[in-house]
This record gives C-alpha cells, structure tokens and sequence, in this order.
C-alpha cells in the first residue's frame, strides 16, 4: 500500500467540499486511476472538465505512477475574469 496527498483547488475543491484527502492505494496506482477515483467521489460535478496533474509540484503524464509520500493535484482550467 502507498499513502499519497491530493491536493484540491477551484472546481475539484468545490466539486469535492474539502481541500485535501489523504488516500491509500494498491502499490502500482497510476495518476489516471487516481483521477477516476476522484472523478468518481465527484458524483459529476467534474464531468466535462478537463484536469491537468501535478505529482510534487511537477506536471506529468496521465498513466505516472505513483509512490509512497506523493502529493498530487489535479489543475483545472485558467478562469479568466
């Protein structure tokens, strides 16, 4: 098991209600799987949302996976105003 961090802002923290989670997974979890998760305690409030990850500060790719101590999060869109 890993235990990673996920960070939440914008649209994901409203879509969630809650800044950060401190999840466990199965060793071996990809950053995809991760957002499937997400998108999933969402119950639709992310759909059609395009998210960009962050892994430690650093954007990567959709099928990263993770390690023990990540920390995630997952960047909407720029909102202009």
């Amino acid at each position: 098991m890993i235990k990673i961090t996920v960070k939440c802002f914008s649209q994901v923290r409203y879509a969630l209600g809650i800044d950060i989670l401190n999840l466990e997974f199965e060793s071996g979890t990809s950053t995809s799987q991760l957002e499937k998760f997400i998108r999933g305690k969402a119950n639709g409030k992310l759909d059609g949302i395009s998210l960009r990850i962050a892994l430690n500060q650093k954007y990567v790719p959709d099928e990263t996976e993770l390690q023990d101590g990540d920390e995630v999060a997952f960047i909407p869109p720029v909102q202009g105003g």
